[in-house]
């Protein structure tokens, strides 16, 4: 199925989709850094664009049969300004009307839970719905999802003349009972049972073991501070049994393969990283959807 990754970055959407059976065609994003690391990974490629001056119908020539993507979530992010008027909310309803320029038989957008509380949504639905497409809407914890992180992400799925939660159920259905940890994912790899992940503020725990899943991997990283106070919540008070994780390490958080080809500066990377899509819970959409239209097709034969 042709494919068009818009707003790829490094391609962790991209290769759940692979995986799942997609033909990537053809990846878009405006960040050289990001565009590098998936080229170093892809044999399709990916075009350095910046998809927010390109006209509504740039994408129709290459009759996309499915267009997958992430609009930058930083307006929305819990880690952002949360202010839809800063400019990058705009390129939810950019990915919207690109779509729609293009009409693919299925869309997939990705982007942080918080965005279903933002006008900027309603205003890409009311896009989709006018172009006639069907749409699922979900939240989904990637650590349900076969990831070791406790991360949720929004998904709208999105079928031309299709039904509304044509997807749900299936989505619903299939979670895992229980969260996945980092010793379910990686047994012993990280050769340490305690680790150190920066928090946003320290009213908020710093320490965490493996046998839990990680909290959402932030495009931030840094050793313990000599200025860190112990939380009732940490996993250890034995500072010298914890550390920083490393740049791959938090790259295999994010379920990116051993063989995952990075490069660039440290704190590139580690944005990079942060801002990627988890594979596995990619290739748990993927494959549902995947399923779905072979279903389709299978009743329409």
């Amino acid at each position: 199925m042709r494919t068009l990754d818009l707003f790829c970055g490094c391609g962790g959407l991209s290769l759940g989709f692979q995986s799942a059976g997609f033909q990537i065609h053809s990846a878009f994003d405006i960040w050289d850094k990001a565009i590098d690391i998936y080229n170093k990974n892809f044999s399709h490629g990916a075009e350095l664009l910046d998809l927010s001056i390109v006209s509504r119908s740039y994408f129709s020539e290459l009759r996309p049969e499915l267009i997958i993507g992430g609009p930058p979530c930083q307006d929305y992010s819990s880690a952002g300004k949360r202010d839809e008027n800063s400019g990058r909310a705009d390129l939810t309803i950019t990915f919207a009307e690109l779509v729609c320029g293009a009409s693919p038989k299925w869309f997939v957008m990705e982007n942080v839970d918080r965005i279903v509380k933002s006008a900027t949504l309603q205003k890409a639905i009311d896009i989709f719905k006018v172009s006639g497409y069907g749409l699922t809407q979900i939240v989904l914890d990637a650590s349900k999802c076969g990831v070791p992180q406790k991360r949720k992400r929004f998904f709208m799925i999105g079928e031309l003349h299709g039904k509304d939660d044509f997807l749900y159920n299936t989505l619903i259905a299939n979670l895992s009972d229980k969260s996945m940890t980092i010793y379910n994912y990686l047994g012993d790899d990280l050769n340490t049972e305690y680790y150190y992940r920066h928090p946003r503020s320290y009213a908020r725990r710093g320490i965490f073991s493996i046998h839990e899943p990680s909290p959402t991997i932030r495009g931030v990283n840094r050793p313990i501070p000599s200025t860190y106070k112990m939380h009732d919540g940490d996993a250890t008070n034995d500072l010298s049994r914890v550390r920083a994780l490393t740049t791959d390490e938090r790259a295999r958080l994010q379920t990116f393969p051993a063989n995952f080809k990075f490069q660039g500066t440290k704190t590139d990377l580690e944005q990079i990283i942060g801002n990627a899509v988890p594979v596995n819970l990619a290739r748990y959409v993927a494959s549902h959807l995947f399923e779905y239209i072979k279903g389709r097709v299978l009743r329409n034969y």
